[in-house]
């Protein structure tokens, strides 16, 4: 199967170190993979149609409409998308169907790096075996589609810049079928720091093979 990393956008969010931490767990699961660094391949139908899996990590920017209009009808059509964090939540506001298929949209994160639990929140084999766990990262606050499949969740404490948050649940990790295809997203992932916390890391790579289809 290929799978096809798109990447870019804000360097805050540091796109290729993060892609590149799952290269290896990728190709050792049986993905080639094709790299681009342009959102500009989702004009490419012959490279979409050829992937069974896009991972996107592209923060900021938008889609055209040929482009928004391609990447969803890929993965309506069946293949797999997955990412994590800005990478594909604070990405193309304006892209209405692909707000819909990633099923959630970033709005800020109050008290910027905090800590705080993520819990594991339904049985899947994404989260088999996992247990809540601390995290000192961005907690993000979305706006979600009330039909996802949720998988983790974190509550807010409320701080002074927002104390209308408190006791908030917030989902961390979702998926959702999507057409033919599967749809995988987590809030973490900030920084390659954050996707190499053990649990972290393990929800955001089983999180890769649920939206390819594999076990």
């Amino acid at each position: 199967m290929k799978a096809l990393i798109v990447r870019g956008g804000w360097d805050g969010h540091e796109p290729v170190a993060c892609t590149d931490l799952f290269r290896d767990f990728l190709e050792s699961h049986g993905f080639t993979i094709e790299t681009a660094d342009s959102l500009d391949v989702y004009d490419d139908r012959g490279t979409l149609d050829a992937a069974g899996l896009i991972v996107q990590c592209w923060t900021h920017g938008s889609f055209t409409a040929a482009q928004e209009a391609n990447l969803v009808d890929r993965v309506h059509a069946g293949a797999g998308f997955a990412g994590w964090h800005g990478g594909v939540l604070a990405v193309g506001y304006e892209a209405a169907r692909y707000q819909y298929m990633v099923g959630g949209r970033f709005l800020f994160h109050p008290g910027g790096f905090v800590d705080h639990v993520v819990d594991i929140a339904a049985e899947h084999p994404v989260t088999a075996g996992l247990t809540s766990f601390p995290v000192h990262t961005e907690q993000y606050y979305c706006h979600v589609d009330p039909a996802l499949n949720v998988l983790a969740t974190t509550t807010f404490a409320g701080v002074p810049e927002a104390p209308e948050t408190a006791g908030t649940v917030m989902p961390v990790a979702w998926t959702r079928p999507f057409g033919e295809g599967r749809v995988f997203v987590s809030t973490l992932g900030h920084s390659p720091a954050d996707l190499t916390l053990p649990p972290t890391r393990t929800l955001t790579e089983r999180g890769l093979l649920w939206a390819a289809g594999l076990p």
